[in-house]
């Protein structure tokens, strides 16, 4: 039944779009290129004023559906993106996603296609590429921080930014393997700002500000290595990491 039910939801997105495209203006913007990782942005973040009538992402080449957002029929996820991505809506005309658990088969290229009144149909293609595998001896944080165990400890996401910063994530980051686990995302939204935790590990402090800490108490020498924090901007995504050396307790 709820088959059946996705199945005719993207058949009147589809009839929808037809309609409304007959006699519009179409508008393609330029190309854009993300790396794997969760939390990643893809934005379709249309410039012109209006009024939104939806937004539609598919994924080529068969155009298999991601997500639907209706500004009064709501949102609809495909069964393997569902609890996963999330409309951003950070202005009325913003049909940007964003993607979390991500995995290989993630990687590919994307189309958004938003339908606005009066002036028509804005779409973007995002290609999402394979992050490269990095090592150890590769990275150079932008802070390092040494705590001695059963220590408190917070790490700060700081980022030199003017712009507008619409959402922190901070990911514990196992450069041997390539993976990262997600810790707590902290998002704005019209109604004020959003905490979502991931990990028990910690507290996630989040202000208005969309200024994030981590606050590690009693720290374990598993507390020790690489963590990230990615901020979505009106300037793309930004990160910036914090590599933290735990050495055993005195006596």
């Amino acid at each position: 039944m709820v088959a059946v039910q996705k199945d005719y939801w993207y058949f009147l997105v589809l009839m929808m779009q037809l309609c409304f495209l007959k006699g519009s203006v179409q508008m393609k913007a330029p190309e854009s290129k993300v790396k794997l990782q969760d939390g990643m942005i893809l934005d379709c973040l249309c410039p012109w004023t209006g009024q939104l009538i939806m937004v539609s992402w598919t994924k080529k080449p068969l155009s298999n559906p991601v997500a639907v957002y209706h500004p009064q029929y709501g949102t609809n996820y495909e069964s393997s993106y569902d609890g996963r991505v999330e409309f951003l809506k950070t202005t009325a005309m913003d049909g940007s996603i964003s993607i979390m658990n991500v995995t290989e088969g993630d990687i590919g290229q994307y189309h958004c296609s938003l339908q606005s009144y009066p002036q028509g149909s804005w779409t973007k293609d995002t290609i999402v590429e394979k992050a490269a595998i990095t090592t150890n001896f590769s990275i150079q944080p932008d802070t390092r921080l040494t705590a001695t165990e059963n220590d408190n400890l917070t790490i700060t996401c700081d980022l030199v930014h003017n712009g507008d910063v619409y959402k922190v994530s901070i990911e514990k980051v196992d450069a041997e393997m390539g993976t990262s686990n997600i810790i707590a995302t902290c998002q704005m939204l019209e109604d004020g700002v959003e905490l979502r935790e991931f990990n028990s590990r910690g507290q996630v402090n989040c202000s208005d500000a969309m200024e994030v800490s981590l606050h590690l108490t009693n720290i374990i020498q598993e507390d020790g290595g690489l963590y990230r924090c990615n901020f979505s901007t009106d300037a793309g995504v930004q990160s910036t990491t914090v590599l933290l050396a735990t050495l055993p307790a005195q006596g």
